[in-house]
């Protein structure tokens, strides 16, 4: 009987070896991993603290983010004044001209026109002096003058009009691509060509006023660009229609689910820009706010490292004329060609050193 006693522990022994054997291992592997994590919540508490411009999980840390531009009161933002906004951007300019220089003066001098009409009608021709009224019916000389006038009014508006038409969506060649989707209640950016994402979400009014932005328009983070270069923005929907706009810019584009609407804008003043969503979205329709920070090419270059992103390479100088956007100087490139050389000269090199039998 002792026998089968020892002869059974000894095989259970030898059951259970390998299982601890197992465990072993993964007790290293929770201890490692408990070791970790501080440390990488201590690398992460080190990244600066901007929630604008500091980058997620994806952040180069190495690259601190520029400091925000703050925005210039009445440049950008509402300020209280009637008539459209300042413009800093070419098509702005162009429209802004021709509602103040065409449309206006045309629809004042109509107005009045109109005006001293109906009084001389109500006042000359009223009852108590004209009894009797005339019988005419036909005046041809009238009849001509009320109808050529007319068209020459509306061909004098269409000709700007159309001219503006045209190279509001005619954009030239763009320098950088921004698109946008409007989600049930933010927005979502992406620049494809430099792999930067984020969405942005209103800031609370406390938050607004601590920074000095206005209220129900400041955003946790900005839209940033280069001043002067031709932004592409392509803009769809997640759910429902959603219609993004910037009112300086003399942008407005809707954000229809299932499509991609495209317009442009190039912003030839350094500053922030506010916008709103501009079609009826839902219950929070009105916490959708855009914000826009346009800065130098230098800081823009910043900013996209900080978010742990990539400038695109310099275009041909002949080509161009001009660098890319972002990009560092036309001699950024020759280093690889040079290595290349060296890493076909040196085993030339060596073979000619080694001795020969």
């Amino acid at each position: 009987m002792k026998i089968l006693f020892k002869t059974l522990a000894i095989a259970a022994a030898i059951g259970l070896a390998p299982g601890l054997a197992a465990q072993a291992p993964e007790t290293g592997n929770v201890a490692s991993a408990d070791v970790a994590a501080p440390a990488a919540n201590a690398s992460a508490t080190a990244l600066p603290v901007n929630v604008n411009l500091v980058a997620s999980s994806t952040s180069n840390a190495s690259t601190p983010a520029p400091q925000q531009l703050a925005p210039t009161p009445g440049i950008g933002q509402p300020d209280g004044r009637m008539g459209i906004p300042d413009q800093v951007t070419p098509i702005g300019d162009e429209a802004a001209w021709f509602h103040n220089w065409i449309l206006m003066p045309a629809i004042t001098i109509i107005s009045i026109l109109v005006l001293l009409l109906m009084a001389i009608v109500i006042i000359r021709f009223r009852r108590g002096a004209h009894p009797t009224p005339s019988r005419t019916t036909h005046n041809t000389t009238l009849e001509v003058v009320w109808t050529l006038v007319p068209v020459l009014i509306l061909v004098a508006i269409a000709v700007p009009s159309i001219r503006l038409l045209a190279n509001q969506y005619s954009p030239p060649q763009a320098d950088l691509t921004l698109k946008v989707t409007g989600n049930q209640w933010n927005w979502s950016y992406e620049y494809p060509d430099h792999g930067v994402e984020f969405t942005a979400n209103m800031l609370p009014d406390e938050q607004a006023r601590a920074r000095g932005e206005p209220e129900q328009l400041a955003v946790d983070q900005r839209v940033v660009v280069p001043v002067g270069a031709v932004v592409k923005v392509i803009v769809t929907s997640s759910d429902v229609i959603h219609s993004w706009g910037v009112p300086a810019f003399w942008v407005k584009m809707d954000a229809v689910p299932g499509r991609l609407n495209e317009t442009w804008f190039r912003a030839d003043r350094e500053g922030v820009y506010y916008g709103v969503c501009y079609e009826l979205c839902g219950a929070r329709h009105g916490y959708m706010p855009i914000a826009v920070e346009v800065v130098s090419r230098e800081r823009f270059a910043q900013w996209i490292a900080s978010r742990g992103g990539t400038m695109p390479g310099a275009r041909p100088a002949a080509a161009t004329g001009a660098p890319a956007i972002g990009a560092a100087d036309s001699t950024a490139a020759t280093p690889a060609p040079s290595n290349v050389v060296q890493a076909v000269e040196r085993p030339a090199t060596t073979n000619q050193s080694a001795p020969v039998n």
